[in-house]
């Protein structure tokens, strides 16, 4: 497998490229980089140029609006993006997904089997499209993972010490939605609510409207607990998409000139 010293993005179906004449572009100002413990041995943070900005949230939290929205903006000032998220490497999704089927890992297993996902995207997309430069849009990082496991009993310390091979994103945003606004856009949009995202298999409540009220409650408060030590910024969720994106475009904006 090639190391990320020597790999370069190839372009794949993720990444998307759009330049627009009528708009300045902003090159971005550098900023260090930094792992979150030991890292990814050998790799030079100096040469990661492009930025890595998080958008985390529940199901239901407007993140994917968001993200389309930001990345239709980005690139029309002229910077290349690409998008990253959970389930998404080539190397463990398939398995992972099965998995998540059968409902018959153990809480340490499945969270290996995430981390596993990570550190394969970590290294052989986030890492080489900073190198080269690009916007590195995440659809939920390692506090979505982290909360979900803490949520479940896992040792706080244990996940720090196996996310430490993650790197420090540029900015992240929380979209905090209430509970019974979630409830209610996950009906709208798909009828039904999802099995793990209701902590049914924590066996909070028999009834699926009730575990999802008492799940998103509990994860709710290991944001808040995260959100102490890492320092991401909570965004209003119950607001209007428009609100809310001219909030992240504003913020990206002082991002990229080092305000």
């Amino acid at each position: 497998m090639p190391t990320p010293e020597n790999t370069h993005p190839s372009p794949p179906p993720q990444i998307h490229l759009k330049r627009n004449a009528r708009r300045r572009i902003r090159v971005p100002i550098h900023t260090p980089k930094r792992f979150y413990g030991f890292g990814i041995p050998g790799l030079d943070v100096n040469k990661l140029v492009g930025k890595l900005i998080v958008v985390e949230g529940a199901d239901g939290s407007g993140r994917s609006t968001q993200l389309a929205r930001l990345v239709e903006w980005l690139e029309g000032c002229g910077h290349a993006t690409i998008q990253v998220g959970l389930k998404l490497s080539t190397l463990v999704s398939e398995e992972l997904e099965k998995a998540k089927e059968g409902n018959v890992l153990s809480h340490t297993t499945m969270s290996l089997f995430y981390a596993t996902d990570f550190a394969d995207q970590l290294e052989n997309i986030i890492l080489p499209a900073l190198r080269a430069g690009y916007m590195v849009l995440a659809d939920r990082y390692i506090y979505t993972l982290m909360a979900r496991d803490m949520a479940r009993d896992m040792d706080e310390a244990w996940l720090r010490n196996l996310y430490g091979i993650a790197l420090v994103p540029d900015t992240v945003f929380y979209l905090n939605v209430s509970a019974e606004q979630l409830v209610q856009r996950n009906f709208a949009k798909n009828q039904t609510l999802d099995y793990w995202e209701s902590g049914m298999d924590l066996g909070l409540s028999r009834d699926w409207f009730d575990s999802f009220v008492k799940y998103q409650a509990l994860m709710a408060a290991q944001f808040k607990r995260l959100q102490t030590s890492y320092g991401f910024t909570m965004v209003d969720g119950n607001r209007s998409p428009d609100a809310i994106n001219a909030d992240l475009r504003r913020k990206i904006e002082q991002l990229l000139i080092g305000k």
